[in-house]
């Protein structure tokens, strides 16, 4: 019988594990027994409450019970929303605006931040939730009455405007991806993954339904553990993590700092990555360190269920060669498009656009922005289809292929030339001495701005940029920095450095 929904997952293997840790942290851990039992309760109150197809708010810290909280909403016949303390107080009201949430739950430790936020709904604790009664009669109910394409789970995005886009994912996406990575990346019951994003990003979502899948576990990496990578390496080595799939900065912070003289990762076979181009120089110190460990470039935005694409890497790599991302997971296509809505020709560049069941639903209240991204397929005039335009630019390499070449907006018009800033920071990612590297671009004064960090001084670096690019791609200002801004997730803040040049 086909699979409709996220829990059948963890139903499944309650069976069968009821006792074994399913999520962790340094603190403690939750049973699949444990997670099945809270989740029920959760979701049976929110159904005595008369909450329904409604976006739950969970307001945690990152922790196991956040993540069964999540699934309570699901067992509700909700959607889950989650929010962090960390994340800046505008940001959380521009939220709460576009959700207009009827319920929210919290724990001890967010109690008394939440009742400050512009909310007049239902808060609830987690501790007293997950032990109100169970109502078996009422969750099978529920589960009559879902279907694949209900919502799951929404995540707030960036918008162009400022304003966060909530991207609004279903049970089918999510369960399509779960299988397909399942299938690239070899998981199975001894998997022990230890995540990294924070719990209101997609990211997450390649450790929590796996976990609930197979009856893996996944411990929770304390987050100032990223500031001290042997301590980091070490952790791996306590809990005796064989699985990471991880942002590239988290994986060259640990390179760059030339950890693996230090200590090594012993058990880690399986290494997946994203979100950023990796730097051939720092991915072969992983792969020098780490011989027989299997190495996966994964690639997609969020509006795509987490990802889209993968790459097995079986082959070496010039210090100035992308890593390709490969091909698409199973029921998912990747149209090239040129400018002309066409079909991009072997080699030439064009925007990536997807389309098959990964696709999410869209923008949580806001259409306009939903039908500027989600949009019919132009090169199917026959019968309604999407197709979602990403503004990435990529093309197919000698082997078919993709490789992401830059964002739409990281290409710019330069002293006549058009420009990949992406570029640029390849080439100085692969010298030695460099850790990483961020270009911006200042179109009110016309200038190429970059940063790095690293043990070159500006003045030789410019040097060896004059020998490398041409006279038009050579940064009009250089900048050293200690460390490189990150967002929340781990990827380059590429808006902080672009304000930093505009100041």
């Amino acid at each position: 019988m086909q699979q409709t929904n996220v829990l059948e997952y963890l139903e499944h293997t309650v069976v069968r594990l009821p006792d074994k840790i399913a999520y962790a942290n340094e603190e403690m851990g939750l049973t699949f027994a444990e997670v099945s039992h809270d989740s029920r309760a959760i979701g049976s109150y929110l159904h005595k409450q008369g909450y329904y197809n409604e976006p739950v708010v969970v307001f945690m810290k990152k922790h196991p019970k956040a993540i069964a909280a999540f699934f309570g909403c699901v067992y509700g016949g909700n959607y889950y929303v989650p929010i962090d303390e960390e994340m800046p107080r505008f940001r959380i009201d521009l939220i709460f605006d576009n959700l207009k949430p009827k319920a929210m739950i919290c724990d001890a430790s967010t109690l008394e931040m939440a009742k400050t936020f512009q909310f007049d709904g239902e808060i609830m604790l987690y501790d007293e939730v997950s032990r109100s009664g169970i109502d078996d009669e009422a969750l099978a109910a529920i589960r009559d009455r879902q279907l694949d394409t209900d919502p799951i789970y929404i995540v707030f995005t960036s918008g162009s405007t400022g304003i966060p886009k909530g991207v609004v994912a279903c049970h089918r996406s999510v369960i399509d991806y779960i299988e397909n990575l399942s299938e690239v990346l070899e998981f199975n019951e001894d998997t022990r993954f230890a995540n990294q994003t924070p719990l209101y990003f997609d990211a997450c979502l390649k450790e929590l339904y796996p976990t609930l899948k197979f009856g893996a576990t996944t411990y929770i990496v304390p987050k100032s553990l990223f500031m001290f990578p042997v301590k980091l390496v070490e952790f791996l080595n306590e809990y005796k993590i064989n699985t990471v799939c991880w942002v590239v900065s988290a994986l060259t912070m640990i390179s760059s700092f030339k950890t693996f003289d230090k200590v090594v990762p012993q058990y880690l076979h399986t290494i997946a990555f994203g979100s950023e181009v990796f730097p051939i120089k720092q991915f072969n110190i992983w792969k020098e360190t780490l011989p027989d460990a299997k190495f996966t470039n994964l690639y997609g935005p969020t509006e795509t269920t987490g990802m889209c694409c993968y790459y097995k890497v079986n082959r070496d790599f010039a210090l100035d060669e992308v890593m390709p991302v490969g091909r698409p997971f199973h029921n998912t296509e990747i149209l090239l498009l040129n400018e002309k809505n066409e079909l991009a020709k072997d080699g030439e560049v064009g925007e990536i656009c997807v389309r098959g069941t990964s696709l999410t639903l869209g923008y949580y209240h806001n259409f306009e922005k939903t039908n500027e991204a989600f949009v019919q397929n132009p090169l199917n005039d026959r019968y309604p289809e999407l197709i979602y335009r990403t503004g990435d630019l990529g093309k197919r390499n000698e082997f078919g292929e993709l490789v992401f070449v830059s964002r739409k907006d990281y290409q710019i018009k330069h002293m006549g030339h058009r420009i990949e800033l992406g570029e640029i920071e390849v080439n100085v990612n692969m010298l030695d001495g460099i850790s990483s590297s961020c270009c911006v671009y200042n179109k009110e004064k016309g200038k190429i701005v970059l940063f790095y960090v690293g043990e070159m001084e500006v003045k030789d670096l410019v040097s060896t940029l004059k020998e490398k690019l041409p006279r038009y791609m050579i940064p009009n200002r250089v900048e050293k920095l200690d460390t490189m801004p990150l967002t929340a997730n781990g990827k380059l803040d590429r808006v902080t450095l672009a304000k930093r040049v505009n100041e």
